[in-house]
């Protein structure tokens, strides 16, 4: 069922509008290696810029976003992804969480009043995951009385956060990596934040391993494969 949230011309229903959206993705090369039983690097760069194509597309089109940063080691990357709704940011030092540290301070300095971030390896990523999330944060923040807010989709294991939702966007500093879901949680409480967690199947679903690779369905796998392989011969990015 589609969401009234995104239908153009629909007045926004939440009450932290503008959000900017911050995707890392450190680099194509070399990317998800665990998948090398499976895939090789060629099908798995292909499958990469299949997945960070759809996490565009999705963002391009939730209405509540108004903007995507993407953050990247890969300068290749950074020049396909840009356009009038997304900006690459060339992330020249190591590190997950200082590279979305980066898109959150352009963010920032560009008027965004809440922040997504959101990896590029969610296959299932939809508009609709994406309003559960808004109005379970919508939900904490009226019940909240308006104080900051973290809200967190996590991963299925619940030990990795596979979405995080921030208001104001420097509520908390990025904690992801190993175990990021129960940091988040601790960086909430100690920042006095209300606190949302928000589990979904869509959002829950990161693609990793072989195992991952097999639970895709032949229909959304070959989407991925013909969406990257367009990125990857120079195509123009489509809608979601």
């Amino acid at each position: 069922m589609t969401s009234s949230r995104h239908r153009p011309g629909t007045p926004l229903r939440t009450s932290i509008d503008p959000i900017h959206a911050v995707v890392p993705l450190r680099s194509v090369a070399g990317g998800k290696a665990r998948l090398g039983e499976a895939l090789d690097a060629e099908e798995r760069e292909v499958l990469i810029l299949g997945m960070l194509e759809r996490t565009l597309g999705v963002l391009g089109t939730w209405t509540p976003c108004t903007r995507t940063h993407v953050v990247t080691q890969d300068l290749r990357v950074a020049r396909r992804v840009t356009s009038l709704t997304v900006g690459a940011i060339l992330q020249v030092t190591d590190g997950l969480n200082e590279g979305i540290a980066l898109g959150v301070t352009e963010a920032l300095r560009e008027g965004a009043r809440a922040v997504l971030v959101v990896p590029a390896d969610l296959p299932m990523l939809s508009i609709d995951a994406l309003d559960r999330l808004l109005d379970g944060a919508d939900a904490a923040l009226a019940a909240g009385s308006g104080r900051p807010l973290v809200a967190i989709a996590p991963s299925d294991a619940r030990n990795g956060t596979n979405a995080l939702l921030l208001f104001p966007p420097d509520v908390i500093a990025p904690r992801f990596g190993e175990h990021s879901f129960e940091a988040h949680v601790r960086a909430a409480a100690a920042a006095d934040a209300t606190l949302q967690v928000v589990p979904d199947p869509a959002l829950g679903f990161d693609l990793d391993t072989p195992e991952d690779l097999e639970m895709l369905s032949p229909e959304l796998l070959q989407e991925l494969v013909d969406d990257g392989q367009a990125v990857a011969a120079g195509e123009a990015r489509g809608g979601a």
